[in-house]
């Protein structure tokens, strides 16, 4: 039987919950991952990024992993967000496209205006709402002007044992909180980052063995299912029962009674069709995750109380 092709990955993003969990995956599944730190290759600094990728040996796949995700803040910061988001990243393409290498970057749901009832096409029609949401287009854009070998993978709603997100933001406050008010209409789908990141590894493995066009574009993957953000707190708080202390009771409100610098798509729900019929890549329902990650998060607090 012949053993599944071992690609090699430089990879951009190492200390997001991304980031985190690709190289996880990465060591769980013995794939080759050289990674650039933030120190080597700052992307406000492009040359930088240039050089990390003129400069590596013996790969087959880039992924990029780095972004700027501070949704409300980049309201004030869209230049920086746009540098990060879009300038660095088609100058990252370009470099790309001189060594011959696919590219892989992470993409949003919020390119979309969350106008559509129904879950989003990859087709359909962009119309951001946010600067985040702006700056994370124009990268689209700038990978697809100058490298045809590419991979945009947008998700939704990221989470994991890494960082700050909604889960362990949700622990917190029901641990301090009586009374937890969360907006009840949005809609979307909880995206655990392991699970992203093992999709993105099966992904470069096929770039690496047989890059070919079909398999080239943009793709969505998110967790299978979904929900609102109240929806989402309530789950967390049932599976998290007996051990985070959780003594908040969750009130539903609507987007208006939580106002936010940066307006959110009321409809986040993405279609994850095409990445299943292209790459055979199946979503786990985010109900299923969110009980792994949160086994984890108890795991990790029981070590911390010993």
């Amino acid at each position: 039987m012949s053993q599944k092709p071992r690609p090699r990955i430089l990879q951009f993003g190492t200390v997001g919950q991304l980031g985190l969990e690709l190289i996880h995956a990465a060591e769980a599944n013995a794939v080759d991952l050289q990674r650039v730190t933030l120190e080597e290759a700052d992307f406000t600094r492009p040359n930088d990024v240039v050089r990390a990728v003129e400069q590596a040996r013996n790969i087959d796949v880039v992924v990029n992993a780095a972004a700027y995700t501070a949704v409300d803040k980049a309201e004030t910061e869209e230049a920086l967000a746009r540098t990060i988001n879009a300038d660095t990243v088609g100058i990252l393409a370009k470099a790309c496209t001189a060594r011959g290498l696919p590219l892989i970057h992470v993409s949003t749901d919020y390119v979309f205006d969350g106008a559509k009832t129904s879950p989003y096409a990859e087709s359909d029609p962009t119309n951001p709402l946010s600067a985040y949401g702006r700056t994370k287009l124009a990268g689209e854009d700038a990978v697809r002007n100058v490298l045809e070998a590419h991979v945009i993978v947008r998700t939704s709603w990221i989470y994991s044992v890494h960082g700050s997100n909604f889960v362990k933001t949700m622990l917190r406050l029901g641990a301090e909180r009586d009374v937890l008010k969360v907006v009840d209409d949005q809609y979307g789908a909880p995206t655990s980052a392991g699970d992203l990141a093992r999709a993105i590894l099966t992904i470069a493995r096929r770039l690496a063995s047989d890059a070919k066009p079909h398999g080239y574009g943009t793709f969505h993957y998110t967790g299978g299912g979904d929900t609102t953000w109240y929806g989402f707190a309530q789950s967390i708080f049932e599976e998290s029962r007996g051990w985070a202390g959780i003594k908040a009771r969750l009130e539903p409100i609507d987007t208006a009674g939580y106002p936010t610098p940066a307006r959110r798509p009321r409809n986040s729900r993405l279609s994850c069709d095409k990445i299943k019929q292209i790459y055979n890549i199946e979503t786990v329902p985010w109900r299923n995750a969110l009980k792994s990650v949160l086994g984890s998060l108890k795991q990790q607090a029981e070590r911390e109380r010993r």
